[in-house]
């Protein structure tokens, strides 16, 4: 029986447990000076290949892959080890929160935080993954806002409370649970309609959705996570997830910044398109 009663003002007087308790701190801003790198494109991205990171490295090899002029440098954050507070990364992004980008292209150069953000960013600034005939635009956007929106039930709620938590809380499995299956039905409905999320095409709601759910399905998060949600019966979610995984650009966007799985398939940093023959951690 849970006997806890909240204090009248919570204060962090103790250890909170759990997987990110070592980084989780209810104060914002820089805990150190650091400085960021700076590379030699315009487009410096500053990250780690979480689903999250893995959202801006997908469209920046998706542009590429279109022949857009969307060279760029990524550096690889440890969010782990707390890099995302240091004063530099602040500076780009006050959330602390990976991704975060800067486009030197710009005077002054401009920042951009929240893989939200930097995706609608991106697709603007090189008319790519984004309809501009407004009823599809707008069925875009709304996809890609349901993912925002979304996101913290799958990750902070049901991840964290099935797979991270200290101790098992049936209650908040339960709920969480109920939400993300409903999510995962949400898009096996959807898909069973279209080619993709928002339509016929590929956008920019792919790539966002892409990585989490994805991911989820396929039993690359949470443990075994994927036989509890019974991912498998999401067959319309399964087709998706399997044509966008097949694309070039993915592939190489999801090495970018990963810092675990088969060496050959992490790049710590990505300077050149070359760094993917070169560069993994299998050849360094």
């Amino acid at each position: 029986m849970n006997d806890y009663v909240p204090p009248k003002v919570w204060t962090p007087n103790k250890e909170n447990g759990g997987k990110f308790a070592s980084i989780n701190k209810p104060t914002a801003g820089a805990q150190f000076d650091r400085d960021l790198p700076v590379g030699k494109h315009p487009l410096q991205l500053y990250s780690q290949a979480t689903p999250n990171g893995q959202k801006a490295t997908i469209m920046l090899e998706e542009l590429l892959e279109a022949g857009h002029d969307a060279e760029y440098d990524a550096w690889l954050i440890r969010i782990g080890e707390g890099d995302q507070f240091g004063s530099g990364f602040v500076a780009v992004n006050p959330n602390s929160k990976i991704p975060a980008l800067m486009d030197h292209a710009t005077s002054p150069p401009r920042r951009v935080f929240e893989s939200g953000s930097i995706l609608l960013y991106l697709a603007e600034k090189f008319g790519a993954f984004l309809p501009t005939d407004p009823a599809a635009r707008t069925e875009t956007l709304n996809w890609l806002f349901w993912q925002m929106g979304a996101g913290p039930y799958l990750g902070g709620g049901f991840g964290h409370f099935y797979a991270y938590a200290p101790n098992k809380i049936e209650y908040a499995i339960d709920r969480f649970t109920m939400e993300v299956k409903r999510q995962l039905d949400l898009l096996d409905k959807r898909l069973a309609e279209t080619r993709f999320v928002a339509g016929e095409d590929y956008s920019i709601a792919d790539m966002a959705i892409w990585p989490w759910y994805g991911r989820l399905i396929t039993g690359g998060a949470y443990g075994d996570a994927a036989t509890f949600l019974d991912a498998e019966s999401y067959k319309n979610l399964h087709r998706w997830q399997a044509e966008v995984a097949a694309r070039p650009a993915v592939q190489r966007g999801i090495m970018v910044n990963a810092t675990s799985g088969d060496p050959s398939k992490q790049l710590h940093e990505r300077h050149d398109a070359s760094d993917f023959q070169t560069r993994t951690q299998d050849k360094l």
